[in-house]
């Protein structure tokens, strides 16, 4: 007939369950018992592939190629540092673009810093500011003396 529900245990439904529905709840002897949120956390949701969505974002970070200078510009730059070194006494303001290489990838990208040159040190070939950067001069791509020099 329709609208009708038929069960093989009875009318009720119930009689599958009649042996254990009036027995008390069991209490485990061996394990404590779990709070609500404990037991909510066990059925939140997980992110199954953590960590993917950084690498996904560090692949797609684009990153620069490092411009190779031609040596009228490498000799600009070698007369700028030595008319810079031979004024160091007054610790002058430059601003420099230099090629900074990526840790995570090829390439990199160009920086721009300004302040004092604290040292140049013309053994290891490095420029370090005031502020503790350190930079290379195969890395310098541009120098520019501050105001009043």
């Amino acid at each position: 007939m329709r609208g009708e529900h038929h069960d093989s245990h009875g009318d009720d439904g119930c009689d599958g369950y009649d042996d254990i529905i009036g027995l008390p709840h069991h209490v485990s002897a061996v394990h404590p018992h779990m709070s609500r949120i404990d037991r909510a956390a066990q059925f939140a949701p997980f992110s199954a592939l953590s960590g993917f969505g950084a690498a996904i974002r560090e692949t797609g970070r684009v990153t620069e190629e490092e411009a190779e200078l031609s040596e009228d510009a490498r000799d600009l730059l070698d007369e700028e540092l030595r008319m810079i070194q031979e004024r160091a006494a007054g610790c002058p303001d430059v601003v420099i673009t230099y090629f900074k290489p990526d840790e995570r990838k090829e390439g990199g990208a160009y920086t721009t810093v300004s302040g004092r040159i604290k040292k140049i040190d013309t053994c290891g070939r490095i420029l370090v500011m005031e502020d503790g950067t350190k930079i290379p001069f195969d890395a310098v791509a541009g120098i520019e003396r501050g105001k009043g020099e």
